[in-house]
């Protein structure tokens, strides 16, 4: 009786489905980017961009779980304005030199069904690092019709406040608030 129920829990051990490992995206760098918009005197906004960024999405959308890790380059800033731009890379607003980086780990995943709407992480920017929460206003998973690769996208959003980054520089011409906006594509790896 005994081998009959061993066997019988072995024969549903090997039936059993695997389980699923999770995904990786690694970001096609030339379709990622990180926006940005500052009020401006208090009657319109600026925008501008960073245009490079790395990182890597991990998703399980069965157990509901994953991480993401984003990295943006500070020098890359473009507001479509040079002088403007110079100005945001010194020591009063990015400081590049010093701080090349801004960073944002997450810490976990909201998922509706096994689509991610939101990621709860830590952005470090200037060296100060506080908590964020990230919308994903978009998300969706296709093979690219080129290369025949599984690619998805994405685009988040969040508001900042510059100050609690440390980026203080006295301006009443610019707000303090932030609004980011990050478009992410990666390929599955």
């Amino acid at each position: 009786m005994e081998l009959r129920a061993g066997l019988v829990a072995i024969s549903l051990l090997l039936a059993a489905p695997a389980a699923a490992a999770p995904d990786t995206y690694v970001v096609d760098v030339p379709h990622s980017f990180s926006n940005f918009e500052v009020g401006h005197l208090g009657i319109t906004w600026i925008r501008g961009r960073f245009n490079k960024m790395t990182g890597k999405i991990t998703l399980d959308r069965a157990e509901k779980q994953g991480s993401i890790e984003a990295e943006i380059d500070t020098s890359s800033v473009d507001t479509g304005h040079v002088r403007r731009d110079e100005l945001l890379r010194t020591e009063d607003y990015f400081n590049v030199s010093q701080f090349p980086t801004i960073t944002f780990r997450s810490t976990s995943l909201r998922f509706s069904g096994e689509t991610p709407v939101g990621a709860d992480g830590e952005l470090t920017m200037l060296g100060v690092t506080r908590p964020v929460s990230l919308e994903i206003t978009s998300f969706k998973c296709i093979v690219h019709p080129v290369n025949k690769r599984e690619i998805c996208g994405a685009v988040a959003s969040t508001i900042i406040q510059r100050s609690a980054f440390g980026m203080t520089r006295v301006s009443r011409s610019i707000s303090d608030e932030i609004r980011i906006y990050i478009n992410v594509e990666g390929y599955k790896s």
